[in-house]
């Protein structure tokens, strides 16, 4: 019963067939294949505007290009204290951008409000004495699991514009937001204000896919750019180009998204004692304390401690292809703690 992330998940069968199908002669390098070029158009459908997309190996490469090309060194990336880009990313935001300050904020499921958000920005607003406010982060879903609603993150998107600050999303579980909501990709990116998103597709069923995904045509240069120095402009670029092309392919990355938040809500009726928020995609969060969890790991049950290995809390995540026997089998033991 491995619920410890979605990371470990195999890769999906069109996945796997998409690189076989580029896999057979030559093709042009850095970008110039029909597949990577194919890129752009593809995404603008998606999203129901022309962007430019950007190819890169990992989530934290999209997240640091992105809040590099918001912030000057001596920015403020506003972001909540359990992002992504706080806690699991070695500092490369800050490293990238050349010395950017995160300034973290409180909120309950990991979630940044309006209210919290302003007094953030005040915080920081001493003139040549603090650093500037520049950009915001958000997670979409949340490192709780959370997912914001369209009309929660225009909020924030209008705050962002009033401010002159640019809107990054951190969307390495963007499908799971978007099957949850039951929206379109469009209502939760640029028509609430967000610029630049980190587009996840390695959690859902790709190997080594994410993109980010530009909005703003003025801001692309710069990324392409950024890109390039990192040393994330891919050679052989078609057969990242190959999986985000399948995985867009009749929405694939939907489905396997539904498929993952479905069995989490089954998990989380089970564990419904125990929750430390309402289930909302494919992570859910329980906190029945250090001997339940332990009695759960002596189930066969693998996951994350989340937070002092004595806060009795733990971090379930589900992947597309979690088996009907390991969820039945986690709900039997979930379900044996009441």
């Amino acid at each position: 019963m491995n619920f410890r992330s979605d990371n470990t998940a195999p890769a999906a069968p069109e996945i796997i067939a998409a690189l076989t199908s580029v896999n057979e002669s030559a093709a042009p390098a850095y970008g110039e294949d029909q597949w990577s070029k194919r890129l752009n158009e593809t995404f603008s459908d998606v999203f129901e505007r022309d962007v430019r997309v950007f190819t890169v190996a990992s989530g934290t490469a999209a997240n640091a290009i992105c809040v590099a090309s918001l912030t000057p060194p001596w920015g403020a990336v506003l972001c909540h204290r359990e992002a992504h880009i706080e806690c699991d990313e070695c500092g490369a935001a800050e490293f990238y951008s050349g010395g950017a300050k995160l300034v973290l904020i409180d909120g309950d499921a990991a979630k940044l409000t309006p209210a919290t958000l302003e007094e953030g920005i005040a915080r920081n607003e001493r003139g040549i004495h603090s650093v500037m406010p520049s950009a915001i982060s958000v997670s979409q879903t949340t490192e709780r699991g959370a997912v914001y609603k369209p009309d929660e993150l225009a909020a924030l998107g209008k705050i962002a514009k009033r401010a002159g600050l640019g809107l990054h999303m951190d969307g390495a579980r963007f499908g799971n937001a978007v099957a949850a909501l039951g929206c379109k990709p469009a209502d939760i990116t640029w028509r609430a204000g967000v610029d630049l998103l980190s587009f996840g597709a390695t959690k859902n069923g790709a190997i080594a896919a994410e993109a980010i995904v530009c909005f703003d045509p003025a801001r692309a240069e710069e990324i392409g750019r950024r890109r390039k120095r990192s040393g994330h402009l891919f050679s052989k670029g078609r057969f990242v180009a190959a999986q985000l092309l399948a995985y867009l392919d009749n929405d694939l990355w939907l489905k396997l998204a539904r498929q993952s938040n479905a069995m989490a809500a089954r998990l989380g009726e089970a564990a419904l004692p125990f929750l430390s928020h309402p289930v909302e995609s494919n992570q859910l969060f329980i906190k029945p304390g250090p001997e339940a969890l332990a009695k759960l790991r002596a189930a066969g049950a693998e996951f994350y401690d989340w937070g002092n290995g004595q806060s009795g809390e733990a971090r379930l995540v589900v992947s597309w292809n979690q088996s009907e026997a390991d969820i039945n089998a986690m709900i039997k033991a979930l379900s044996a703690l009441r």
